[in-house]
């Protein structure tokens, strides 16, 4: 679970990525400490176990505070691949990786990856990722940063998503709305993630809002992540999710 001491790991290089993103966010240093917090623990419950994970019908391992995808080598899916992302950041920032995170993910199944859990690579990795908790949440951070610009360019709606997205930004309970799920859901500007041509990301919770609040984004993010679920090829069974996905929607209400 989530210590003291990895609370202290956040405190690392976020005030400089806060100024560099000019008014895209406004978040103290402490509350982007709790982000970060949050974030891992929506994730992963906070567990450091839970930084390498391989969900029940995925065909790709999940790692990090954010379950940033990995996809096994010659796979590949609807959603976006981010930890290959995750690992050039992370070296950008002076932060070495293995060797073997620099390619395709190496365990080929889900069963693969669980008979080595308990091995040497996932151990390391678990280890690295546990005491960068604050270049992780940096990274989210700047996937949001970056979403904007891509979101107005395909919407319909770009004075209700810019005023939307500005809104939530002046307030750090709104911000953290924007930062957990770009990272959870995506950006929604990806033509590979949509069901029956609808997309399930930040953009479609955008469009959907009634005002720029938590609780309009909540409300917002419930119904696109229904509407996700009722479009869903059957075979993925994903109303199993839904209500965890809802509870974690329920969150934005709280204060950081």
């Amino acid at each position: 679970m989530i210590t003291r001491r990895h609370i202290l790991t956040l405190a690392l290089g976020a005030s400089a990525l806060i100024a560099a993103q000019g008014a895209a966010v406004s978040l103290s240093q402490a509350q982007l400490q709790r982000v970060g917090l949050r974030i891992w623990q929506n994730e992963c419950a906070g567990s450091v176990a839970g930084l390498t994970s391989w969900n029940a019908g995925e065909d790709f391992a999940s790692l990090g505070i954010g379950h940033f995808i990995w996809y096994p080598k010659g796979r590949r899916g609807p959603f976006e691949e981010s930890f290959p992302q995750l690992v050039a950041f992370a070296e950008s920032r002076g932060l070495k990786m293995p060797a073997w995170t620099k390619g395709p993910c190496p365990w080929s199944s889900k069963a693969a990856f669980e008979a080595e859990s308990g091995g040497g690579r996932q151990k390391e990795l678990r280890v690295i990722l546990s005491k960068n908790v604050s270049l992780q949440t940096d990274f989210i951070l700047v996937r949001l940063k970056a979403a904007l610009p891509k979101m107005l360019a395909q919407t319909k709606l770009s004075k209700r998503v810019q005023s939307n997205f500005d809104g939530l930004s002046a307030t750090a309970e709104g911000a953290f709305c924007l930062i957990d799920y770009v990272n959870f859901k995506g950006e929604g500007t990806a033509k590979t993630e949509r069901y029956n041509g609808l997309g399930w990301g930040l953009l479609q919770v955008l469009e959907g809002m009634s005002a720029p609040t938590p609780a309009a984004f909540a409300a917002s993010a419930k119904a696109t992540l229904s509407r996700r679920v009722q479009n869903a090829p059957p075979a993925r069974k994903e109303q199993r999710w839904l209500a965890g996905w809802h509870n974690r929607c329920d969150g934005y209400l709280r204060k950081l």
